[in-house]
């Protein structure tokens, strides 16, 4: 098998035994790197050391991701202005922030019949909205809701 010594300096092709007596010498592990290859390559290395180095970078990569929110807002389709207004302006602050923001009209009652009125605010909420977000999802009516999913543009 061939040997790379703790240094990263290639020891060459040596036997098992001799491999173990080396990293012994050395008062560190001999671990397979590259099972697959003729000869297998083997490294001397101290491998708690490695280990613990892996997961540390493994975890700053974690931290290093964005988690997306998916925020929600609920309206009925007699939402007045007013709510319409400041639940639009929410949205605003949520898409700015880089989360996803799901639209939903609930409907109850007889209002099933008129999902034209809800269509119409979800379009206006998705106008008002155009400088800071896409639609990634259109309405579309889903049981007693339509449901409209608005993603942030991108910077």
């Amino acid at each position: 098998m061939r040997v790379i010594g703790a240094d990263g300096s290639n020891l060459g092709v040596l036997t098992v035994d001799e491999a173990l007596r080396a990293a012994q010498e050395a008062h560190l592990d001999l671990v397979e790197v590259a099972p697959n290859s003729e000869p297998p390559v083997t490294r001397i290395m101290d491998f708690g050391k490695f280990i613990y180095e892996q997961s540390k970078k493994e975890r700053e990569a974690r931290k290093a991701q964005k988690q997306v929110e998916v925020k929600e807002i609920q309206l009925r389709p007699k939402t007045n202005e007013h709510h319409l207004g400041f639940k639009t302006k929410n949205a605003r602050g949520w898409l700015e922030e880089g989360n996803k923001v799901k639209v939903r009209v609930r409907f109850r009652g007889r209002e099933i019949t008129y999902p034209e009125v809800a269509l119409e605010q979800l379009e206006e909420i998705a106008n008002e909205l155009t400088d800071v977000a896409i639609v990634e999802q259109a309405p579309q009516l889903d049981g007693r809701t339509m449901l409209m999913i608005l993603a942030p543009k991108k910077k």
